[in-house]
């Protein structure tokens, strides 16, 4: 337990049997009346957003929430299988779990796996990865200037748009939160 005071941005809080993530607060003290924390609350297994106030002081559960780093190793066909590197125990996190992520996810690469009373909730990478891409349409000469894009499918087989000039087998950098383009990634 703790007090709405004692919020604070990423903490898990049980609110009538439901885990919610603070993604935002901010204490609020008017000229007149009580103070009040005005937060932003996403819903942990459905990403629902939605605003919540607490009043001063108010008692608010909090949830255990176990954030590990884990290596990926691969999908069974019924869900992803991780492993944790520090005792090589291995879960299977089902695909609605891993949402998203799955278009980023490579063999043994590693990503935070949240884990509540021994459930994985989520699936959280880096901001950004390096893919190569597998495939795209070959670019005209002249289509070198700035502004069109075209498709291109990384080696995940998740396709993203990317700028004219890229060809195969060239590795981008992907922000996993948007899947946009970031920029071309030289070895």
């Amino acid at each position: 337990m703790a007090t709405s005071n004692d919020l604070k941005n990423g903490m898990v809080l049980n609110i009538e049997g439901q885990l919610w993530s603070v993604i935002e607060f901010q204490h609020v003290k008017p000229g007149k009346g009580p103070a009040f924390v005005r937060s932003k609350l996403r819903n942990v297994l459905s990403g629902k957003v939605v605003d919540k106030t607490f009043n001063a002081g108010v008692k608010v559960e909090t949830a255990n929430v176990d954030r590990r780093d884990m290596q990926y190793l691969y999908n069974d066909g019924s869900g992803y299988v991780f492993m944790d590197t520090t005792n090589y125990d291995q879960i299977t996190v089902s695909s609605e779990t891993v949402g998203e992520a799955a278009n980023f996810m490579l063999e043994n690469q590693m990503a935070t796996v949240a884990l509540h009373e021994g459930n994985p909730l989520y699936v959280e990478l880096p901001a950004s990865v390096v893919l190569e891409i597998t495939y795209t349409e070959p670019g005209l000469q002249g289509d070198r200037s700035t502004g069109g894009t075209k498709p291109a499918t990384l080696e995940t087989g998740y396709q993203i748009q990317v700028p004219l000039f890229i060809e195969n087998n060239t590795k981008v950098k992907v922000d996993t939160r948007t899947g946009e383009y970031l920029g071309r990634v030289s070895e």
